[in-house]
């Protein structure tokens, strides 16, 4: 496993300055709801990294190259409020759908590239989205994600650019052991509610149902179907 101060593909995209600044104005807005990544900008804990394009792979080796590095810090430090966001420079015109699609595709690329270079899934979650106890595992820790989008129909899914935030497993984890999750969880639907009118009918408590349903930030239907499929062994 890499470490997460020499990764192997260190060099910055054209636009990291300009995204970077654009996303944590974004998270410092008094009107973004996520107090938890609020709490992880204020401790420098709130990573970003700048890639080209969400519909593309090119940047996907250069993302969970960082990914493991995350995982390595963290298992080194496990402090909570720490947030890594991939923001891409395009495409900025995806509807819901389109950016669902995106979504999923590079999170397919980046857990094959787990299994290709030899990362077990975090034994504390399922690798299968239909379970209510899944997330997604990088460097053999799990990982929650939260999609970005200009055209998202939730004003706190919305944001000038696409972007991918993960947030790590064991935190959440770590929140309800010290009694604040349901506080925290409170706090940002009742954040969200003041900006968009209702609460979201999407979250679920996790083992309430799976997190896949979340991650888009676009309203699905009981039918819908999580398009992963872990290619790792069982």
């Amino acid at each position: 496993m890499p470490d997460p101060q020499t990764t192997m593909f260190h060099w910055p995209h054209p636009a990291q300055r300009e995204l970077e600044q654009l996303l944590t104005r974004h998270v410092g807005d008094r009107a973004f709801p996520c107090v938890g990544a609020k709490a992880a900008m204020a401790a420098g804990t709130l990573e970003v990294l700048a890639c080209d394009r969400i519909d593309s792979a090119w940047d996907d080796v250069r993302i969970h190259d960082r990914l493991l590095g995350w995982a390595q810090g963290y298992r080194a430090d496990p402090s909570l409020y720490r947030s890594f966001a991939v923001v891409f420079a395009e495409p900025g015109g995806l509807d819901e759908a389109a950016f669902e699609a995106a979504l999923w595709e590079r999170v397919q690329s980046l857990s094959d590239k787990d299994v290709w270079r030899g990362q077990d899934y975090d034994a504390r979650v399922s690798a299968d989205p239909d379970d209510p106890h899944f997330s997604l595992s990088f460097g053999g820790e799990a990982f929650f994600v939260v999609g970005l989008h200009p055209n998202a129909s939730r004003p706190a899914r919305r944001f000038a650019r696409p972007a991918m935030v993960f947030n790590l497993h064991d935190q959440f984890e770590q929140l309800r052991a010290t009694g604040k999750y349901e506080g925290m969880r409170e706090k940002i639907m009742v954040r969200d509610e003041a900006v968009a009118g209702s609460r979201n009918p999407m979250l679920a408590r996790h083992g309430d149902a799976s997190e896949a349903r979340q991650y888009s930030g676009r309203a699905v239907g009981e039918g819908w179907r999580c398009p992963f499929h872990y290619s790792g062994g069982e």
